[in-house]
């Protein structure tokens, strides 16, 4: 399987990230500039509190990439409550369309995530990659 070292990462992504628990996984859209060997960027996410309150949170990216391998930390902006980080460790697919991995936060919570280039029938894919977790 060929290594996705020429296809730059600069885009919009859509992904999902779940806990390791029954709460559902959490939808977000990226935005990737990749300059070099780093990343850089914004995340925006909606989810639900454990009271069954809906809000949204934003972030900043920032990491790098070495071949397929991809590690960047996501840091909250402090406006929803949240201002953590959170550790991201994945692997790019050989087509570079998709992005998937571990993310996981000093307290030693963790989970999986998938981010994926918006591309039709691949939507679908992530969805049902979550639902069989």
């Amino acid at each position: 399987m060929a290594i996705a070292t020429k296809t730059n990462l600069t885009g919009i992504w859509q992904g999902l990230y779940s806990y390791p628990h029954t709460r559902a996984p959490v939808s977000f859209t990226a935005t990737l500039l990749e300059s070099g060997a780093w990343l850089s960027g914004s995340v925006h996410e909606t989810t639900q509190d454990e009271w069954g309150d809906w809000f949204e949170a934003c972030s900043t990216l920032l990491g790098k990439r070495t071949q397929s391998a991809v590690t960047f930390t996501k840091t909250y902006d402090g406006l929803c409550g949240w201002n953590h980080s959170v550790s991201y460790e994945g692997v790019v697919s050989c087509d570079a369309t998709e992005i998937e991995g571990r993310w996981s936060i000093p307290d030693g919570l963790s989970g999986r995530f998938l981010m994926m280039r918006p591309e039709g029938r691949r939507a679908r894919r992530l969805y049902e990659a979550f639902e069989q977790a």
